[in-house]
């Protein structure tokens, strides 16, 4: 059997369309473990928020956080405070129906910003759709929040509500 070995200029443009193959579906495998990963945060937030409702409070939340992190020793996310960040996010969201389906679409980090940093409902929608449209990275999305950048793209449009992208 003989063994051909090619000129690497040929080689190079193969290789270079299987990495980038490769990378697009590292990206997508990314992308839906974190849409998985917030529609879990999502559930468990609306569980707890359903709990709340019944008088559960606190001591329970601490409760399950324990049960949770020794049940899943190697997962992070379960402290007694991204419990109460799940709960904040099903809570701030879920009267929007057309807002569920774009929470999937940035990370949960980013989320935190978002709640941490913005109390209204509608500028909150805002940051969600230009961090998904613009593809900010959480140190860009704070930026943009301190910059009041909603405003800016509200002034500059004659109605950002009705922005074909948002």
């Amino acid at each position: 059997m003989e063994f051909c070995i090619m000129d690497s200029k040929l080689l190079t443009p193969f290789f270079e369309e299987v990495k980038l193959k490769i990378r697009k579906a590292q990206y997508a495998a990314m992308r839906e473990v974190n849409i998985q990963l917030i529609e879990l945060y999502w559930e468990i937030g609306k569980a707890i928020s359903e709990k709340q409702k019944l008088g559960w409070g606190k001591k329970v939340v601490e409760s399950l956080s324990k049960s949770l992190m020794e049940e899943f020793p190697k997962m992070k996310g379960f402290s007694s405070t991204n419990l109460w960040l799940m709960t904040q996010f099903f809570q701030a969201y879920s009267e929007d129906v057309n807002l569920h389906p774009m929470v999937g679409e940035i990370s949960w980090s980013k989320h935190i910003v978002i709640l941490g940093k913005i109390k209204e409902r509608e500028v909150r929608k805002k940051y969600i759709v230009l961090t998904r449209n613009f593809n900010w990275t959480k140190a860009q999305l704070i930026r943009e929040i301190e910059n009041k950048t909603h405003l800016n793209i509200q002034h500059s449009q004659s109605s950002f509500s009705n922005h074909p992208s948002i």
